[in-house]
């Protein structure tokens, strides 16, 4: 279709700053199709130089208030490589609990508040209220929940308190984990089986579109790899860690104050899907049969069925919870010191998979223990040539709709990918100038 297009989406607001789309099409050829990234650099790498070792995971978990267990996490593992830190079997169940919490809470925030009004057609949660009060407030109890985790295993929720280099400053009670095994299993899991069907009714909203692409996610041995494992690509397999940079590339484009990043294509994709593509086979049933009743197969490549991977993982989430909380109650809980007396000095790299993907952090330390050098690879960055890519497919293919229905589209594909933003509610401000 012959059609000239001028798409200027102005301060599309994240959590880290602004960014804009941009979509010029002139008698059916498209010219340009990107988000452009617009917001100053925060400089965290170097906030973190000459920083001790016990301040690293502090500092670096203000990178994001969505994501900041996750952040902190990473920093941790990267900073007990560096230090030869070794830690006991206790604080990695901790740890692990402390993701699905964390992955729980932030699925269940996009599909409900980010995702679910652009099926519903409506501007945001707020008419929900309205129309669908049960479901607000199983959302709010869902996401309630996974909080709660957070709190009682790492002191609060946002910006944690108690997880530091080697261990715990303080490890929950056998008391509180039963109290949060009950909540899980008498609470989340129905409202986890109710979600599916809700998501069920809506998933004929969800835009037909595909382009391959390459999926990158941690993969794992043992488990659905959030806290640890090999990076894996959809393309090339396994490599460890170690290799990360290898796996990421960033780069610099004009339009972006963020790098963009890829591996064996011209860029790759990070979170939810990717971790479906990558790992599907370790879902527990509950997951897999979410996955079967929401027609979620592996091999998908359809970027909008990422809120439908975050209902599926969630699922597994919650069932893998009350498995490590088992599993602690069973062996019995110590109060054990944190591991804080490094055994060496060097570089380390933590992976970590938080919601929006794979996430890295690496560092290295002098003899003082302080930071001579730090690099932290985001989520959202990584995946950020891949919604340009997506664009550059998505505009020719629905280029005789409605302005409307573009536009949607357009939201929509920007929403898919999560990105770690304050308010996603936000409805993009589309102008088509023809």
């Amino acid at each position: 279709m012959t059609r000239n297009l001028d798409i200027n989406v102005e301060h599309l607001t994240r959590v880290e700053g602004h960014g804009n789309i941009v979509v010029n099409m002139k008698e059916g050829r498209l010219e340009k199709a990107q988000l452009e990234i617009v917001e100053a650099p925060r400089y965290f790498e170097a906030m973190l130089k000459g920083r001790s070792f016990h301040e690293a995971a502090i500092i670096t978990s203000r990178i994001c208030g969505i994501c900041s267990l996750g952040h902190q996490i990473t920093s941790l593992k990267a900073t007990e490589q560096a230090l030869g830190l070794e830690v006991s079997e206790q604080t990695v169940l901790l740890r692990k609990l402390l993701i699905h919490g964390a992955t729980m809470q932030s699925n269940v925030l996009h599909a409900y508040f980010l995702a679910a009004p652009d099926f519903l057609k409506v501007g945001s949660v707020f008419p929900l209220v309205a129309t669908h009060p049960e479901v607000v407030l199983r959302a709010l109890r869902m996401k309630k929940l996974a909080n709660d985790i957070g709190d009682v295993v790492s002191g609060r929720a946002v910006h944690p308190i108690t997880p530091v280099p080697g261990g715990f400053t303080r490890i929950p009670t056998a008391a509180e984990l039963t109290e949060l095994k009950r909540k899980l299993e008498e609470q989340m899991m129905p409202d986890l089986i109710a979600t599916v069907e809700t998501m069920k009714a809506l998933a004929g909203e969800i835009p037909q579109f595909e382009r391959p692409t390459e999926f990158i996610s941690l993969r794992s041995d043992d488990d659905y790899a959030l806290y640890d494992g090999d990076i894996c690509s959809t393309d090339t397999g396994r490599v460890p860690d170690s290799q990360y940079r290898r796996m990421t590339n960033e780069f610099v484009v004009p339009h972006s104050t963020s790098k963009h990043c890829k591996a064996n294509r011209s860029s790759y994709f990070v979170g939810a899907l990717a971790r479906w593509n990558n790992n599907h086979d370790r879902l527990c049933d509950l997951a897999g049969g979410a996955a079967e009743t929401l027609g979620l197969k592996p091999g998908c490549c359809n970027p909008y069925m990422n809120t439908i991977a975050q209902v599926v993982e969630s699922a597994h989430c919650a069932v893998d919870s009350v498995a490590i909380i088992d599993r602690l109650l069973q062996v019995g809980l110590k109060d054990e010191e944190p591991n804080q007396e490094p055994t060496r000095y060097g570089t380390g790299i933590g992976a970590t998979e938080v919601p929006r993907g794979i996430l890295y952090h690496e560092y290295t330390y002098d003899k003082q223990g302080r930071i001579t050098a730090a690099n932290c690879i985001i989520p959202t960055g990584q995946n950020l040539e891949n919604i340009d890519d997506d664009m550059k497919k998505l505009v020719p293919e629905i280029v005789d709709r409605s302005k409307e229905e573009i536009t949607s589209w357009l939201e929509m594909l920007v929403r898919a990918y999560d990105p770690c933003i304050s308010c996603s509610v936000h409805m993009l401000d589309v102008d088509f100038i023809e």
